[in-house]
């Protein structure tokens, strides 16, 4: 079994005044508790300097925690080294020994492991196909692309037959094309391996289509956990809402709460819109024009401040132009003055009424 386990975790770096006191310094992950489930792809996911990588290296014992408990299983290994832990990690930097062909790179730690001969040239060919690297294996990896070295890097992983996967960030490196081929490949490959998957990255969209339990960490804190649709759908909090989206939730204050609604949820007023008349209608004017393809990404000032809008149509609109647009109620989300979400349906209407009214 290889759930996870965090108990009060807590990282402060810096030194302690006197000995068995805390250090004072930057809290950089504050008393977070968290199950990751056996065999689950969970992404951690926030901006740069949120933790995610700081609580990624403390699971892994690359970093020392400074309060808390890590159980992998039934195994307390907050005490224990890395290699001890029964996990592999994948690094942005895939860390090949240049000088070493694929097969040699993949086999330094099997052969360090002290494994029969056999079973390394048997776990060297398995995992070569599995990664589709089979007739790479005598190239050294300045003559590999950079899809090709991460695959090394994920083989080299994948040959110690870990109970866990540590990743961090290794597609950040990768071109636009190469990196959504290799979203899919290792969606296949978590697949195959019914590993437990742990992947850090910046990129909501990353984390949305790869991951099926979604950890979304803000200042050391974790905001949020759920799937992607919960994520997306009932964001708990204004940070969730406007992290999580292409491009985020619009949110605008009103009073001392704030409301939401998502760019694709909002729409022009047309031949083809039923407006009802307890809709609310905005007035606005276009500041910018995104042309995406399939849609357009259009960026509006309206009283209550900026927001995006996202339209499918073939209508042809332009910078300054002013328009009409419409709010369904439905489509609304309310959030506190401490900006954590109100799910009342009546407080939500309540709000939306006032607004339509002024």
């Amino acid at each position: 079994m290889s759930r996870i386990d965090l108990f009060n975790i807590t990282k402060i770096y810096g030194e302690p005044r006197r000995k068995g006191l805390l250090p004072e310094g930057k809290k950089a992950v504050k008393n977070v508790t968290l199950t990751i489930p056996d065999k689950s792809f969970t992404v951690l996911v926030g901006p740069s300097g949120c933790g995610k990588t700081t609580l990624l290296r403390m699971i892994a014992g690359l970093e020392k925690i400074t309060m808390g408990t890590i159980k992998i299983g039934d195994v307390d290994v907050t005490n224990l080294e890395p290699g001890d832990r029964g996990l592999a990690m994948v690094f942005q930097a895939y860390a090949l020994y240049p000088h070493m062909s694929v097969w040699k790179n993949v086999e330094f730690g099997l052969d360090n492991a002290h494994m029969p001969k056999y079973e390394i040239n048997k776990r060297i060919k398995e995992v070569l196909k599995l990664v589709d690297l089979e007739e790479y294996a005598n190239r050294r990896p300045a003559n590999l692309s950079g899809g090709q070295r991460q695959r090394v890097a994920l083989a080299r992983a994948i040959a110690k037959k870990p109970e866990v996967f540590l990743m961090d960030e290794p597609l950040s490196n990768l071109d636009a094309k190469l990196r959504s081929e290799m979203r899919t490949e290792l969606i296949q490959m978590h697949e195959k391996l019914s590993s437990t998957f742990v992947y850090v990255t910046h990129d909501q969209i990353e984390a949305m289509t790869m991951g099926d339990n979604i950890v979304v960490m803000n200042e050391g804190v974790i905001m949020q956990v759920g799937t992607p649709i919960s994520i997306h759908d009932e964001p708990e909090n204004v940070f969730v809402a406007q992290f999580i989206g292409d491009p985020g939730m619009n949110i605008v204050k009103f009073n001392d709460q704030y409301l939401g609604f998502r760019p694709r949820n909002i729409h022009f007023i047309n031949e083809d819109i039923n407006v009802g008349p307890k809709d609310l209608i905005l007035d606005g004017k276009i500041l910018s024009i995104e042309n995406h393809g399939s849609e357009k990404l259009y960026y509006i000032d309206i009283k209550l401040g900026k927001i995006y809008l996202k339209d499918p149509s073939k209508e042809i609109k332009e910078i300054g132009e002013k328009v009409k647009i419409v709010v369904k109620l439905h489509n609304v989300y309310l959030f506190d003055e401490n900006q954590n979400r109100i799910f009342e349906e009546k407080e939500v209407k309540k709000v939306y009424d006032n607004l339509r009214s002024n």
